[in-house]
């Protein structure tokens, strides 16, 4: 078994309070930390650093956890871009942003018609760059749903090629409504032989209740069917307006509200009593010019919030959370220790895991070296390319 010291770390970001100055962030200036077996074995002052087989010097930069994305639908064909310069310049406002499977006439039904027809080579081609993109940009950790075949033997497939990229796959049957076809029926079917045939793929099971797709019951319907079958559950809420989709969530012990973008008093009382992680999707906002959830509201009421990209093709399609940290400090109120913490430590817990997202003994060794002197640079300098290198369970991915 070989230990590998990393060392001379300006500042580490540890995601314990119990290390170095007690913060959120547990930061610890002049670090080191010792991965031996894919994990973290032990972690403190370089000074104090013990011997090792290996020796890696990081020449004075910063390091954070591995982010962990846990809100992403990759397993897709086709070009939504059209769409996107129709909302910005503002021909999109007839139309309107408020049904969750039209974001403009053809919406995510045109992706479903793409999806249906491309192979499993050019899905499994695509869903890779993406995968690609976000592990240069720091992401050791993510989360892939289904939702654009919407028939059995389409969700199937998004599932399990979702699997050659992650352990957390998510059945997003419940995505929209297909055209044409009866509501009832289509619920039962997500409910009976496509969840059937998706459970042995999926971890997670998701759902979309929200205005122009499924409501509380039919919601509730389904996240228990998915329970039933042994998945957990996690959904999207109130991304077009206020709705039953937090109080679903926060009922049926879901891992996350994801979206959260319309919240009553009621609805953020719900998740500060509860154990539903509220995870945000700025990029969603930004490009759809929708407003920006208030993550300061949450924080201040004690919801744990996580920040994920929602990478998808129509309404937000980045595979950036340096991007979203950014976003999140900028228009969400969030400080960027708070943005940092929620798109690493936040994710794990929306993915109910507690092996990643932070550095401390015993964690996995998923971690970013930042080309800066400290984490605050990702919302200090939005846009440019900080991460130099991301190693996942002390495996260097990225050069």
């Amino acid at each position: 078994m070989t230990s590998t010291l990393v060392t001379n770390i300006a500042e580490l970001v540890t995601n314990d309070p119990s290390v170095g100055d007690g913060s959120q962030l547990g930061l610890l200036p002049a670090a080191a930390f010792v991965i031996e077996d894919e994990s973290v074995v032990w972690v403190g002052r370089a000074a104090d650093a013990p011997s090792a087989d290996e020796v890696l010097d990081l020449d004075g930069r910063a390091v954070t956890p591995g982010f962990v994305d846990s809100h992403a639908h990759l397993i897709f064909a086709g070009d939504r871009s059209g769409e996107f310069v129709s909302r910005m310049s503002g021909v999109m406002a007839a139309v309107g942003v408020g049904q969750a499977g039209d974001y403009t006439p053809h919406g995510i039904h045109s992706t479903v018609y793409a999806t249906r027809r491309a192979s499993d080579g050019e899905l499994l081609a695509n869903a890779a760059r993406l995968v690609g993109e976000m592990t240069r940009q720091g992401i050791t950790t993510l989360e892939i749903k289904s939702g654009y075949g919407l028939t059995v033997d389409d969700e199937v497939r998004s599932l399990r090629l979702a699997s050659e990229f992650t352990t957390e796959t998510t059945y997003l049957g419940a995505h929209v409504v297909p055209r044409d076809t009866d509501p009832s029926t289509y619920v039962e079917l997500v409910t009976g032989p496509m969840l059937a045939a998706c459970a042995p793929y999926a971890r997670w099971i998701d759902v979309f209740c929200d205005q122009g797709a499924f409501d509380g019951d039919q919601a509730r319907a389904i996240v228990r069917a998915g329970v039933a079958a042994g998945l957990q559950p996690r959904l999207h809420a109130n991304q077009m307006g206020l709705g039953p989709g937090v109080e679903v969530a926060v009922e049926v012990g879901a891992a996350s509200a994801d979206h959260c973008t319309y919240l009553s008093d009621a609805d953020v009382d719900a998740l500060a009593n509860s154990t539903t992680v509220a995870t945000l999707l700025p990029a969603a906002e930004f490009s759809t010019r929708a407003p920006y959830p208030d993550a300061r509201r949450l924080i201040d009421a004690g919801v744990t919030v996580a920040l994920a990209t929602d990478c998808n093709p129509g309404s937000s399609y980045t595979t950036s959370l340096p991007f979203c940290i950014a976003l999140a400090v900028r228009e969400m109120r969030m400080t960027p220790a708070e943005a940092l913490w929620s798109a690493t430590a936040g994710g794990a817990r929306a993915l109910w895991r507690n092996d990643v997202g932070g550095l401390t003994i015993g964690s996995l060794a998923n971690f970013v070296v930042l080309d800066a002197p400290t984490y605050v640079h990702l919302a200090y300098r939005p846009g440019v390319p900080l991460v130099t290198h991301t190693f996942n369970s002390g495996s260097q991915v990225t050069a």
